[in-house]
């Protein structure tokens, strides 16, 4: 599956962003999908991931309470509502998917075949 990842952007401490995930080429039907994100100099990070037939989430203890993953069916789309940001949440976000992640791997970046281009999220102090 193809991803499209967009919504970045610069945005002050304590606001609020919210990324989407667009699917081309097929449905999310039967993927797991998530985001990861990396900062300069720092390895890839998981962020959260939903199970898009369940519906279950898994989010990183780093930004629990503070951001939700979403999914609209209608629209094959993933979303990532990020609030109360913080400076060290600035990273490039990539979306990922797939259909053969198992649970003991799902904060895995090697666990995902498909990758979105990455979008630029920036917080200022």
């Amino acid at each position: 599956v193809q991803l499209q990842a967009s919504g970045g952007g610069l945005v002050q401490a304590g606001g609020s962003l919210r990324l989407s995930c667009a699917a081309s080429g097929r449905t999310f039907r039967g993927h797991t999908v998530g985001w990861f994100r990396q900062a300069p100099g720092k390895e890839r990070e998981f962020v959260t991931t939903i199970k898009w037939n369940s519906g279950h989430t898994y989010i990183a203890d780093s930004v629990k309470g503070r951001f939700t993953i979403s999914k609209d069916n209608a629209k094959n789309t993933v979303y990532l509502q990020m609030n109360s940001l913080k400076p060290e949440d600035t990273a490039v976000y990539y979306c990922v998917a797939s259909t053969t992640v198992i649970q003991s791997a799902i904060m895995s970046p090697t666990a995902y075949g498909s990758w979105g281009q990455g979008t630029q999220v920036t917080v200022s102090s």
